[in-house]
């Protein structure tokens, strides 16, 4: 059982009023209907298109505020996750404490409007992402056996909360290295060694024995991020050696100049960059692991001011893209990284444009209207081979 702080207690009164106000201020429920990007996907046997909503660090539920983005989500996604509001740093105030009242109200929306809903993450593998007190822990005179004492009890208390109305996790998020192919160092792995990522899906396997568990990382195409695939690849491989239920690989696809520019390389995504990305992802398949498109969206550093140009642009990457991932047919769902300009989180990343315009990395734009980027994701799906 959680320990709720009264802060929690609090807040979860006027989590439910505000969601009540949310739901009473609101359009109809919009079903995603056969024309949706999720219709579409269900069309051709996947598991269905959906999108984050969530956000910043000051207010973690900020474009789930905003009716629009809402509406969008009603409309075109039958699939639901949280940027930040199941993350430590919003679940965790402190060591005895959980807070869960900004991700219920996101999850009991998503209930109510019959969406999907993932869970990401339960543990986000690097210390930066962890919250102060975590960093600064004292793990007393046995610290292995508290470390692991507290991981299997986060994962434990977050997975029974939600129960099945999260139906898969990102268990561990972007433990690799992408310099060094090596599990990154933090204060569980000090103590625990690589065991604490073992620990983490052992713990999830048993507390949500429903759910299908993701590794979800980052590592792109380029020939900079060689040792990226390769560290993934070998994770994988020993989980599965050693018999850790791990169900699918989360290929994050933040796609396009400027993201991850030693993973993704320049804006081409030619011969050269499909044979290498087919070769990590046939081998990641070949351990029987499903693939995900968990948190898509498109770069744009170095595309004109122009904005239909610059549209084209990366419709064109993200139907390239879309059309090569879309030929694996353990491929089960895509998930935006949010579906509209105005709340992306490439607006801060890497700074703001030259020109000083707003990035256009979503499938709409800041008037909540659909860009070329989602028609091309649209023809994606229409043209995707049939699922297995």
């Amino acid at each position: 059982m959680e320990e709720v702080s009264r802060r929690d207690m609090g807040s979860r009164m006027m989590a439910a009023a505000a969601l009540g106000a949310i739901a009473a201020a609101g359009p109809a429920r919009a079903v995603p209907g056969p024309d949706s990007l999720d219709g579409l996907a269900k069309a051709k046997g996947f598991t269905g298109f959906g999108s984050s909503m969530g956000g910043g660090a000051e207010d973690f539920a900020s474009s789930f505020n905003d009716a629009g983005v809402r509406a969008i989500q009603q409309r075109d996604c039958g699939i639901l996750v949280c940027e930040n509001e199941t993350k430590w740093v919003a679940l965790r105030p402190n060591p005895k404490e959980f807070s869960f009242y900004l991700a219920d109200r996101m999850v009991d929306w998503a209930v109510a409007n019959n969406s999907l809903m993932r869970g990401h993450t339960l543990l986000w593998q690097k210390t930066q992402y962890f919250p102060k007190w975590l960093v600064n822990y004292d793990f007393g005179a046995r610290p292995a056996t508290e470390a692991e004492r507290l991981l299997r009890e986060h994962i434990t208390t977050v997975c029974s909360h939600f129960g099945t109305r999260i139906f898969t996790y990102d268990v561990v998020n972007e433990t690799v290295d992408e310099n060094t192919g090596e599990i990154r160092d933090t204060v569980f792995t000090k103590y625990l060694g690589p065991a604490a990522i073992d620990i983490c899906f052992d713990a999830a396997a048993k507390a949500a024995p429903h759910a299908k568990l993701v590794y979800n990382d980052y590592m792109g195409w380029g020939a900079g991020s060689a040792h990226h695939r390769d560290g993934v690849l070998k994770l994988l491989s020993g989980m599965k050696s050693r018999g850790i239920k791990v169900d699918a690989l989360g290929v994050q696809s933040h796609i396009g100049p400027g993201t991850n520019p030693e993973s993704q390389g320049p804006n081409t995504f030619n011969a050269t960059d499909q044979a290498a990305w087919k070769q990590f992802l046939d081998a990641a398949s070949g351990m029987g692991l499903r693939l995900a498109i968990t948190e898509f969206d498109v770069s744009e550093r170095g595309t004109p001011a122009d904005i239909p140009e610059r549209d084209r642009q990366i419709a064109a990457l993200a139907r390239r893209y879309l059309d090569f991932m879309f030929t694996y047919r353990n491929l089960d769902y895509v998930m935006a990284w949010g579906m509209m300009d105005h709340y992306s989180w490439l607006q801060l990343y890497s700074g703001k444009r030259p020109d000083g315009m707003l990035k256009r990395p979503t499938p709409y734009d800041d008037n909540y209207q659909p860009k070329p980027l989602r028609q091309a994701i649209a023809e994606a799906f229409r043209n995707a081979p049939q699922r297995t």
